[in-house]
This record gives C-alpha cells, sequence and structure tokens, in this order.
C-alpha cells in the first residue's frame, strides 16, 4: 500500500473524493477543449487528430556526432529535434577560451561557429522538422546561426518551425547560466520577440521553464507559479518595448517537468492553464485566443531517475510521459533510463523514444480529449493547486516584480526549503525511492556509459584557429563594431549580431562584444 498522504505541493490527499470535493464554479472553471480558460486543452480536438509532438533532447561531443545522434533518431520516428549544447556554448564562450576548458562538448554539443552549425544540421530538412534549441542566454545568436544555415540551404525564416528557450530570469533561480545583468537580458528577449515576428514568424521566442525549478526541488505549485511569474515579467518587458501583445503573446511557450506523481502532474498541467488565460486577458488585455493559451513542451523528471538499477527508469519514464499526456502537453521528450549514469546511448535513447510511441499509439490515450475531467480528484486537485499557485504569485508580486522577488532571492530560497525537505524524506525512508532505499540489490548489473571523446576540445580549437585564420577579419571586426553600436544604443541588436555571424564571428565573440556593452550579472549586483 502506498504510504503518500499529501501531494508534493503540500495539500492533503484524500482516501476518498466525492462531489462535495469539486468547486462550486467548476463549468466555468472548465469550459470545452479549445475554449476559454482551457483546462481542458488549448485544441478542441487535442490528440484525436493528431498525436502530440514527440522530441528526443541530444547533442553531445562534437557537430557531426550530434547529427549522426539526429538522423537515427529521426529514421527511428522522432517528429521534433531538441539540441542540448556544452557548458561554454551555453554561457557565450568559444572553445578555445582558458574558462571551456574541461568542458567542451561534456553535456551538450560545442557551437563556435556557423560552420558548427553548418556541421549540426547537415542534410536535415529545416522546412521539414521542429527543432528545440535549449539555450538561454545566448539564445538569440543560435537561433540567428539556425536560421543563416536555414537561408544557405534555401529555407527562408517564414518557413521555420521551432523553439528557443531564451528563459533568463529561471537562470537567477535555478541554473545559473546567466552572462548579462537582468535589464540588457530582458532587453534582448524583447528585441528577439520583436525580430521574430518579422523574420522568423512560426518560431516560438521563449519556452518558459519551470522544469529546472523542479529539478532544483520547485514542488508543482511552486514550478507554475513561478514559472507563470516569470512569464508576466517577460510580457510586461515586450509591451515596455512598445510590442503589442497579441503582436508577440502567441509565440510564448512553456516547459514543464512530469513527475511519477501522475495525479497532480495532471492537476499541475490544467491549473497552469487556467491561470495563464485569465492572467492575459483580465491583465493584459488579449484579444487573440492564441494569446490566452498556455501550449508547452514536457520532459519526464530528470531528478527522479536512479543510478542504482536504472532499467527502473524505463518504468519511471513511462508513468512520467503518461502524466504528461493526460495533462495535455503540446509536444514530449522521455528521457533514456540511463541519463543518471552519463549521456543516453543510442539504444536507450531509441527506447525513450518508443515509450512514448506506444503511449500514443497502443493505448487508447489519444482517442478523447481530457479524461480525467469531471474527476473528483482530479479537479479538486486542479482547484488545490490552483489556489496555491496564485497565492504564490501574489508572494512575487508583493516583492514588486519577479526580477525583484529574483533579486531578494525569494524563489531560491523557497524552492531550497522545498528541496531540502525532499532529501530528508528520502534520507529518512518517508519517501520511497525504488532501488535506492527499498527493494535494493546487494550488487548492480554492469553497465557501459556513452563516452565523450576527450580530444574534442583539442579538435573544436584547431577549428577555431582555422576560421580565423581564413575569414575576413575586417568585416568581422566592422560587423563586431556596428554591433557594440547598436547594444549601446535602442537599435535592435538581432540585425547587426546576424551579420557578424554571417562573416563568421563566433560565438565567444559576439557575446563578447555584448559583455562589454552590458556587463556581466553577479549574484550580488543591483540594477
Amino acid at each position: 500500500m502506498s504510504e503518500r498522504r499529501s501531494s508534493e505541493s503540500g495539500f492533503p490527499i484524500k482516501g476518498v473524493y466525492t462531489g462535495a470535493d469539486l468547486p462550486e464554479d467548476l463549468d466555468s472553471r472548465l469550459g470545452g477543449p479549445g475554449e476559454f480558460p482551457y483546462t481542458r486543452g488549448v485544441y478542441p480536438t487535442m490528440y484525436t487528430s493528431r498525436p502530440w509532438t514527440m522530441r528526443q533532447y541530444a547533442g553531445f561531443g562534437t557537430a557531426t556526432e550530434s547529427n549522426e545522434r539526429y538522423h537515427q533518431l529521426l529514421r527511428a520516428g522522432t517528429m521534433g529535434l531538441s539540441v542540448a549544447f556544452d557548458l561554454p556554448t551555453q554561457m557565450g564562450y568559444d572553445s578555445d577560451e582558458p574558462i571551456a576548458h574541461g568542458e567542451v562538448g561534456k553535456v551538450g554539443v560545442a557551437i563556435d561557429s556557423i560552420e558548427d552549425m553548418r556541421l549540426l544540421f547537415a542534410d536535415i530538412p529545416l522546412d521539414k522538422v521542429s527543432t528545440s534549441m535549449t539555450i538561454n542566454a545566448p539564445g538569440s545568436v543560435l537561433l540567428l546561426l539556425y536560421q543563416l544555415v536555414a537561408e544557405e540551404n534555401g529555407v527562408p525564416g517564414s518557413a521555420l518551425n521551432g523553439t528557443i528557450q531564451n528563459d533568463i530570469l529561471k537562470e537567477y533561480i535555478a541554473r545559473g547560466t546567466y552572462i548579462f545583468p537582468p535589464k540588457p537580458s530582458l532587453r534582448l528577449v524583447a528585441d528577439t520577440f520583436a525580430y521574430c515576428r518579422k523574420e522568423v514568424p512560426k518560431w516560438n521566442t521563449i519556452s518558459i521553464s519551470g522544469y529546472h525549478m523542479a529539478e532544483a526541488g520547485a514542488t508543482p505549485a511552486q514550478e507554475i507559479a513561478f514559472t507563470l511569474a516569470n512569464g508576466v515579467e517577460y510580457v510586461r518587458a515586450a509591451l515596455a518595448a512598445g510590442l503589442a501583445v497579441d503582436d508577440f503573446a502567441p509565440r510564448l511557450s512553456f516547459f514543464f517537468v512530469a513527475r511519477t506523481t501522475l495525479l497532480e502532474e495532471v492537476a499541475k498541467f490544467r491549473a497552469a492553464r487556467r491561470i495563464w488565460a485569465r492572467l492575459m486577458r483580465d491583465d493584459f488585455g488579449a484579444k487573440d485566443p492564441k494569446s490566452l493559451m498556455l501550449r508547452f513542451h514536457t520532459q519526464t523528471a530528470g531528478v527522479q531517475l536512479t543510478a542504482q538499477q536504472p532499467e527502473v527508469n524505463l518504468v519511471r519514464v513511462a508513468v512520467q510521459g503518461l502524466g504528461a499526456v493526460l495533462g495535455g502537453t503540446q509536444s514530449l521528450h522521455t528521457n533514456s533510463f540511463d541519463e543518471a549514469i552519463a549521456l543516453p546511448t543510442e539504444k536507450a535513447a531509441r527506447l525513450a523514444l518508443r515509450t512514448q510511441q506506444v503511449l500514443a499509439y497502443e493505448t487508447d490515450l489519444t482517442a478523447t480529449v481530457d479524461p480525467f475531467a469531471g474527476s473528483y480528484v482530479v479537479e479538486a486537485m486542479t482547484a488545490e493547486i490552483e489556489a496555491a499557485a496564485v497565492e504564490l504569485m501574489e508572494r512575487v508580486a508583493d516583492h514588486g516584480s519577479a526580477v525583484d522577488a529574483i533579486e531578494a532571492g525569494f524563489q531560491k530560497r523557497e524552492i531550497e526549503q522545498s528541496a531540502y525537505r525532499i532529501a530528508q524524506e528520502i534520507d529518512s525512508g518517508e519517501r520511497v525511492v525504488v532501488g535506492l532505499n527499498r527493494f535494493t540489490v546487494d550488487e548492480e548489473e554492469p553497465y557501459e556509459p556513452l563516452r565523450v571523446d576527450p580530444t574534442i576540445e583539442a579538435a573544436q580549437a584547431e577549428r577555431l584557429a582555422r576560421l580565423r585564420a581564413e575569414r575576413d577579419a575586417d568585416a568581422v571586426a566592422r560587423a563586431l563594431v556596428d554591433l557594440r553600436a547598436a547594444a549601446d544604443g535602442t537599435e535592435n541588436v538581432l540585425y547587426p549580431m546576424k551579420e557578424a555571424l554571417r562573416a563568421r564571428a563566433t560565438v565567444g565573440e559576439v557575446c563578447g562584444t555584448l559583455r562589454e556593452a552590458w556587463g556581466l550579472y553577479r549574484p550580488t549586483d543591483r540594477f
């Protein structure tokens, strides 16, 4: 028998739910599928007309190696690519910079210039695939490199479909791959919104992420509260830059985790849609229905995977994926069972994709929309999480804004307290983790993880040296001067940035130019 008596968000879970537990105004809270407030899903037919987009997060070592993995995934039936970048790329440094030493190609692919991006997407039809890039502070740089490569292959920006994460605020809260202070970072986000509206209109310009906060220990209520509060801040930044809400809000997207606590996760996704719809309509006056729709990508919970008995993670991922689908996700990445040990092997990545395909094609999940609608327990939980999240959002607003709350350390403290509680529960055995603190084995079976070639760093440095020797140095210098002038002024920086990248300026040179203009952020900074 399960020992769980309270939800991850802290409210008690009853042994039996009845109609008395339903909100009195349930009908208005629900609406129909594809109707305000979108509790039952953002589209009228949801998966009954087509399944969610199946993505697999990949990227390691060199661009060539990652390209091979992408082709393997596409052959296996992946519908969208999701790119992981190494830490130097995420921080805007070239692979040959001293600070990058030891990290090149470790947690994702190393991208230093347009030449790497060409290799990364070689022979992939960019007008046919949807590409998600998990990149934040230099998100605009990687998007422009992608657009340049597409243009070289005859694919216009109007045909490109995908997402850049571009969510800098959660980096200050939970992850740490920020570069610039918050104000210029928000300006770069707003510039990206404006640029994509004109140049890459089908691109999702931001994926406002609760995933990383959840991985750091946030509860479901904290995850959606702090994520939606950040979303409010991005909307305000875009409005302050002169954009109309219905010009950019339809391209906003979100990114959440799916845990093994299936019922609460389903309720979380439904509550998040409801809160966002009301915020956009009532607080920002959005008129376009697409501005009210909270569309989101989901990734299964990496933090819940164990290195002990790793095959058990296949079961965890299936349950987590099921929760995401029942919650109405628009796209899904299922983690590989070996990710608690190392980068996933080809077989493990294929099994993760097969998990989604079984859910989509062997179950009856796609036969009906929002199958939990009206469920006593799920509707009660949805209302509980909604109330808890709204209360937390009000506490964020009490600081003045999400950024003010970040500066005060509010979100970080709340998440750390939750993470500490979870760790204590695991250590004491109160929270059961199969294979870790219960149902353990005396001896683990041997496992051979994927190894990253340690010579990648030297190879990338050689490529960079060759690039700098062959390119037109004067053209690069002029382009970087233009970029600096735009950064110092009010011009949209993406246009001169694109010309610098076209001239074969490196990611590190572009980000370095912006560092010179805007400075570096340190947690003690104020703005």
